[in-house]
């Protein structure tokens, strides 16, 4: 589900997949959750079990541009930075 940080921090198939369509601030759509399972089985039948299985290095790449492209930016001490820059500084 695209919500929290994911929003800001996944590339689709560089550092993991979203799941079920963009948020938009008023839904529309009712049946949401059936959109979001519907997605879900989707891509792990026919790419996140694939990949696991049928090509490793390229799943380790995955994990690790996750890894590489999220923690430098989304921890702690860059929100407290921000957090004091913004509250107090400005």
């Amino acid at each position: 589900m695209l919500d929290g940080w994911w929003i800001e921090g996944h590339i689709e198939g560089f550092t993991g997949w979203s799941i079920g369509p963009p948020p938009t601030e008023i839904k529309l759509v009712e049946n949401i959750d059936t959109m979001d399972v519907d997605d879900l089985y989707n891509k792990l039948k026919d790419i996140i079990i694939p990949l696991f299985y049928n090509d490793r290095p390229k799943w380790i790449r995955m994990m690790q541009n996750a890894i590489g492209k999220n923690a430098y930016y989304f921890n702690s001490h860059r929100m407290m930075r921000r957090y004091v820059t913004d509250a107090y500084i400005r």
